[in-house]
């Protein structure tokens, strides 16, 4: 009988099925090879002339888009180092609202430089302390020598317009202007006293198939999509009761049995129901109320005599919406059918029917004094265009929530990038040690930017970064490229041309693609316990074996 021979070292300690990888070729190279995967994948994506992605979700869902966000949360990614760029991109997200792009594609190129610099035979330790300086001295510059622009008011309409153009052309190129006069005028128009509490919240988004993207408008109020359910399409200093439960006649909990013998107890057994509900709404009514919001079905048995006693009917399906619209009026959401207190009530200026194309809607509208919801038509040919542009207008009022907070921009178009690598590359040159090499690297990573910008638009991208560096070194820190004139090779003045990228979210995206670049490159090994719950099914009938199919004789 053969003596079985035990595991030694690492394998020996876990269960039979878990792996274990380490050293730079089945570790570490790997991990950069996963996440530089993941970054040509949104690279194209970059910038106004970035190209947009198909994506189909495991629940069979079609997204059409360049935005970053949307493709790595639809990607589902797995790769455990790849993640770690997911969760970076995701906190730029959830923070700023932009950017996500920008860290996926700095990362990606850091990880880069660090294969180069493995290869020359740098310390992964070495690598990251030269990248942790460099990302203080990138940061510390940003704040100190880049600012290009510093907004005095964001209460003026014409200054957020050209603060919120630049976020808007590099997800709807062509169409930045308009958008950002009506996202501008939405942000302005419901902006607090003290402009830190802005809540983005506060901007709602109604997306209406029809006409094309030039037909989107902002409405002071907020939009339901629906009409009112009766005849009653406009009601002026209404006075709304909110009810979060069915208006419909009172069902008991358990079940009842009624035994009717003839018709006349039929007649009589019906007619004390509606009068029981037509007491109910006698009594909303009496109470001064002239419109009802619903948060639940409301019956035909209702609509009639809510219509008797002149009283206005909008169904709200949405409980988020409808905690919206008792937050715009003031009112308070009841569970109970009945006579609303005083406390209770929610005041509006006008309640009124507006059409978009073929769609009826349900406009409340507040007098200028108190307006605390601004709502935002977007108009577009398809379902997807809808979306896309939604998630446009998303950027540009995270966007502007931080300009509530800092004023503070910097040149874009590459221009700000390109003079961080040349301002870095300097600083590399004064270190001592093996770290220059990563501070050097981290320059260059800088570059990635406006190439990816000059490629996306078919330009000679090598050609154009010789140009900017040579622009640059003449002293204009500012100068980046037009898009427009791309192919020709034009520089522009992107402060003059207000090109501007607000600087937390410039600095935070450094910030965080350097955070996982630098995590990525400190992982040496990677195990992976045996999975739990038994072998996977196969994936389709083709991987199943032949006999598997056999019937067994045992079952019946």
């Amino acid at each position: 009988m053969a003596m079985r021979v035990p595991q030694t070292g690492l394998a020996s300690m876990m269960k039979d099925g878990s792996s274990h990888m380490s050293g730079m070729e089945e570790a570490v190279f790997r991990n950069i090879k996963a996440c530089r995967e993941l970054f040509e994948v949104v690279q194209t994506s970059l910038g106004p002339n970035g190209m947009n992605k198909m994506i189909i979700n495991h629940l069979e869902k079609l997204f059409v888009t360049n935005d970053a966000a949307t493709i790595i949360r639809e990607l589902e990614v797995e790769h455990p180092a790849a993640k770690l760029l997911v969760l970076a991109a995701q906190h730029q997200e959830q923070e700023l609202g932009d950017g996500t792009n920008l860290v996926l594609t700095f990362a990606g190129e850091l990880l880069d430089q660090a294969t180069e610099l493995l290869k020359m035979g740098l310390h992964p330790s070495e690598i990251i302390s030269g990248y942790d300086k460099a990302c203080v001295k990138a940061l510390s510059e940003l704040e100190e020598n880049l600012v290009a622009y510093k907004m005095k008011d964001c209460r003026d309409t014409e200054e957020v317009v050209k603060a919120l153009r630049t976020v808007l052309a590099s997800k709807q190129y062509g169409y930045e202007d308009m958008l950002a006069k009506v996202v501008a005028d939405a942000c302005v128009e419901i902006l607090p006293k003290n402009p830190k509490n802005f809540n983005v919240d506060n901007i709602r988004v109604v997306k209406i198939p029809g006409a094309s993207v030039h037909e989107t408008t902002m409405v002071k109020g907020m939009v339901v999509r629906r009409s009112p359910e009766g005849n009653i399409t406009s009601v002026s200093k209404a006075k709304v009761a909110v009810f979060a439960c069915p208006m419909d006649a009172g069902k008991t909990e358990t079940k009842g049995t009624v035994l009717l013998k003839n018709a006349d107890d039929l007649l009589k057994f019906s007619g004390e129901e509606e009068s029981r509900l037509d007491q109910c709404i006698k009594e909303i009514a009496e109470a001064g109320t002239n419109v009802v919001v619903a948060g639940s079905s409301v019956s035909d048995l209702a609509v009639h005599y809510l219509e008797k006693y002149n009283i206005m009917t909008v169904r709200v399906q949405s409980k988020f919406d409808l905690r919206r619209m008792c937050k715009v009026i003031g009112a308070t959401a009841l569970a109970r059918l009945g006579a609303p207190t005083p406390e209770e009530f929610g005041y509006c200026d006008s309640v009124k029917t507006k059409e978009f194309g073929d769609q009826l809607t349900t406009v409340f509208v507040q007098d200028e004094s108190a307006t605390q919801l601004a709502t935002i038509i977007i108009r577009g040919a398809t379902t997807n265009i809808l979306d896309d542009v939604e998630r446009a207008v998303d950027d540009a009022v995270n966007v502007f929530k931080q300009i509530t907070r800092d004023g503070r921009f910097v040149a874009g178009a590459g221009a700000t990038e390109i003079e961080l690598a040349r301002r870095i590359m300097m600083f590399g040159e004064t270190c001592p040690g093996l770290d220059q090499y990563a501070i050097k690297n981290y320059a260059s990573a800088f570059e990635a930017i406006p190439r990816t910008l000059a490629t996306n638009a078919g330009a000679d991208s090598t050609e154009l970064v010789s140009k900017l560096y040579a622009s640059h070194k003449a002293g204009g820190q500012n100068m980046g490229f037009d898009i427009e004139g791309l192919i020709k090779g034009d520089l522009i003045d992107a402060k003059d041309a207000f090109i501007l990228d607000h600087l937390k979210v410039k600095s935070w995206a450094i910030k965080l693609a350097t955070n996982a670049a630098t995590t990525v490159l400190s992982i040496d090994q990677i195990i992976m316990a045996k999975q739990a719950g038994g072998p996977r099914m196969p994936k389709n009938a083709a991987d199943q074996d032949p006999d598997d199919d056999v019937e067994n004789p045992n079952m019946m």
